[in-house]
């Protein structure tokens, strides 16, 4: 019989905090599992009885959640510490001369890689998110987005971008890290997909992680090789020889051990929760912000207004409520440990 899904309102009672707190587009909060994984873990390197050998296994199982969470095998999966390093894999290994098209206004790991390819030929367009797939062309080599964009929460119509790049056999690379942990994601859609763990997943920052298609994976060059992508890392971290792993591993960057210590819980906890409850609950919320900023509902976990003076920025901050500011707009996030509250009390703050 399959274990029931974690609902929202169990899953809001995992975190210590959370009132006030409308940034998860910035950075996550951890569950109380996390915390406890993190401090148990420092008292152990205190003492010196921290393991190499353990940190490799805690890797491991958080390798297998996250392919679990965004629907791949195991072995499509990569690990990393930065979404933009993660990136340059892929830059990489386009072919000289070749054109990417990107998102006008994507965040820049989405974008700087490619443009720093320009020595070599590589063209970088851009286009608006809603006209991504059908700017994309048969000079089109990859199309890179962002699922959920860092700047106004949009969400990207990824059918219509992968069935158009399919036409033009162009690749993608779709950046989900403001999307895993409350949109249902599923990896394999796309060619690659890079996710930081810190945002939605509430994993300590310094935990990314690749997903690698079968079909990409032999295009791509291991330009950060080292011991840990290697077919046995503890066998490879000596020269002269190299035999790198056959799946995505080969791609793997040596990990931060202690931000992995706090990680695993957290993907555990990810991996039983209802995603879709969780997208609900998160629009829900947003929506009624919407509502009562008098502006056009988004259904998105994510909304942004005008706020370039910092009008709102300011008093709401004062007030003790966390949201951000970009591209000239307030931004305000909605996740588990959010509710209507969160909601009344941001309008009390700005009048409405």
């Amino acid at each position: 019989m399959p274990t029931p899904l974690l609902t929202v309102e169990d899953a809001a009672a995992q975190f210590t905090a959370g009132r006030g707190y409308l940034s998860a587009c910035t950075m996550g909060l951890p569950i109380r599992a996390t915390i406890a994984a993190l401090a148990a873990d420092a008292a152990r390197w205190a003492a010196g009885t921290a393991s190499a050998a353990e940190y490799g296994a805690i890797v491991e199982q958080g390798r297998n959640l996250y392919a679990r969470i965004v629907n791949v095998p195991v072995e499509r999966v990569a690990i990393g510490s930065q979404t933009s390093v993660m990136a340059e894999v892929i830059a990489s290994s386009i072919p000289d001369g070749a054109e990417v098209l990107c998102v006008d206004g994507d965040f820049s790991s989405m974008v700087f890689p490619f443009l720093a390819q320009a020595h070599r030929g590589v063209s970088v367009r851009h286009a608006s998110l809603g006209a991504l797939a059908d700017s994309i062309s048969s000079n089109t080599a990859l199309v890179a987005f962002s699922l959920v964009q860092s700047a106004t929460g949009a969400i990207a119509d990824a059918d219509a971008v992968t069935s158009a790049a399919k036409a033009h056999d162009a690749w993608t690379l779709c950046d989900t890290t403001q999307a895993v942990g409350w949109l249902p994601v599923d990896a394999g859609a796309f060619d690659a997909t890079v996710c930081h763990g810190y945002k939605w997943l509430c994993c300590p920052r310094g935990v990314a992680f690749l997903t690698v298609s079968e079909r990409l994976q032999p295009e791509l060059r291991p330009v950060q090789a080292g011991w840990y992508a290697g077919a046995d890392p503890w066998a490879s971290c000596y020269g002269p020889q190299m035999q790198l792993a056959d799946t995505a591993r080969r791609f793997d960057v040596s990990p931060a051990w202690q931000a992995w210590a706090g990680t695993t819980p957290a993907l555990s906890f990810f991996s039983t929760l209802d995603i879709p409850a969780a997208r609900d609950h998160a629009v829900r919320l947003g929506d009624l912000l919407c509502d009562g900023l008098d502006i056009a509902r988004a259904g998105q976990a994510i909304v942004t207004w005008p706020d370039a003076d910092g009008a709102c920025l300011g008093p709401l901050t004062a007030a003790g409520i966390t949201i951000s500011c970009r591209s000239g707009r307030a931004r305000a996030a909605f996740h588990l440990w959010n509710d209507e509250q969160d909601v009344a009390n941001t309008l009390e703050v700005l009048g409405r």
